[in-house]
């Protein structure tokens, strides 16, 4: 029976994918362009290199994905490259006139009267945009008995994906593992054991307002859930509580994003979309990169310890290793904006987003809701080309599955 538990020859290495709504797609492209630097030759009895897989919002559902085909790992890669390849707005979430214009309606007349007639408000709606296609894609495309059945046999150890409970405010991580690990508890976080489903992946990815929270059972509680990159302190602290020893990070953010500089002297007003597609960088994008940060100054404390210092194996140095965009994914998406749906595209005009405006902002919401091939593919693009532009840290760093 195969087995990808660490072992003295092969630490285990655990895959941390970030949110971000339709930039996930990158992480395709990344994972793909890992695969060819670490196994060109795609050898036979190739094991999956990853034996923790760690995601959140559209991240999670990468990870799963991943999860329940790793017992094939380059074709785990090509299938994720190409479902995101092919992939269409209508496949995530509703985009038809009649659909938008009812939704539209409904949120007019919940502010405009909703304080004359309280009752009303029973009728607004729960998000800007309906994703019920995508759960009838994911209960197509992810086989969640596969999962369980590569975790019995070892192709991984453990999969984990995070939520936001709206009903208790916690941080909550479901995992799913092929042996007990006891659940962990931190301020506002908390680990559950649980199988994966559909209803988690849908609560994982359930950006705020955009789409509807999903309702998760707990035992006799249901919890209300939405988009696990919010209050996500530690976006890596899943992966090494269930036992990875080297973290491979794929982000979603570029640099200039995370930290622009302002484009004009005297800017106008930000816009609805600049105020969103903030809102969601923040969301999305800051903690990562902090988590990264304090992952190294704790390294740096840790190896100043004397070796039978670190009895706690809560205290155990962690290597890191980070791929991230090496350009706007905003502007990217901005070139592909005329792909949307008709009605898409006038409600995205009328939050402010605009090719005519480009440089006013609003770009970065594009990017998160841009479910659109022309787009994916790019992302793809760009992700295995940043793979191999570092193919020199990817060989090192998993350099034991390379030999």
């Amino acid at each position: 029976m195969p087995t990808n538990h660490a072992t003295p020859d092969r630490p285990a290495i655990g895959l941390v994918l970030t949110g971000g709504g339709a930039r996930a797609a990158y992480q395709a492209g990344v994972l793909s362009g890992v695969m060819e630097i670490i196994d060109p030759t795609r050898r036979r009895g190739f094991r999956n290199p990853f034996s923790i897989i760690s995601g959140t919002s559209a991240g999670a559902i990468n990870a799963t994905a991943l999860a329940c085909r790793a017992h094939q790992p380059h074709r785990s890669i090509d299938h994720l490259t190409a479902l995101w390849g092919s992939l269409h707005t209508d496949d995530v979430y509703y985009a038809d006139a009649p659909r938008l214009l009812r939704t539209g309606l409904q949120w007019l007349g919940m502010l405009g009267l909703g304080w004359l007639q309280p009752r009303l408000n029973v009728y607004a709606p729960h998000s800007l945009l309906d994703n019920s296609p995508l759960a009838d894609l994911l209960a197509r495309t992810i086989n969640f008995q596969r999962l369980k059945q590569n975790l019995a046999r070892g192709h991984l150890s453990a999969v984990a994906v995070t939520a936001t409970a709206y009903t208790t405010g916690e941080h909550l991580t479901f995992y799913q593992s092929r042996a007990p690990i006891k659940p962990w508890t931190r301020s506002l976080r908390r680990a559950v054991s649980s199988p994966i489903g559909v209803d988690h992946l849908l609560a994982s990815s359930a950006i705020p307002f955009v789409f509807p929270a999903r309702a998760i059972l707990m035992g006799d509680t249901t919890l209300w859930c939405g988009d696990g990159s919010m209050r996500q302190l530690a976006p890596m602290s899943s992966a090494i509580h269930l036992g990875a020893e080297r973290i491979f990070v794929v982000g979603t953010n570029y640099r200039d994003e995370t930290h622009p500089q302002p484009r004009e002297l005297s800017p106008a007003y930000p816009n609805l979309a600049q105020i969103a597609g903030h809102t969601l960088s923040n969301i999305f994008l800051d903690g990562v990169s902090m988590d990264m940060e304090r992952m190294a100054r704790i390294n740096e404390l840790l190896a100043r310890c004397p070796p039978n210092g670190l009895k706690s194996e809560s205290l155990r140095p962690i290597r890191c290793l980070m791929i991230a965009p090496s350009r706007s994914l905003d502007d990217l998406a901005m070139a592909h904006l005329q792909e949307l749906p008709r009605a898409a595209r006038t409600l995205f005009r009328v939050l402010g987003v605009s090719p005519r405006q480009a440089r006013a902002g609003g770009g970065a919401l594009a990017s998160y809701l841009l479910f659109e091939a022309g787009y994916t593919q790019d992302l793809i693009a760009l992700g295995r080309a940043d793979s191999m532009s570092r193919a020199g840290e990817v060989q090192a760093f998993f350099k034991e599955w390379s030999e």
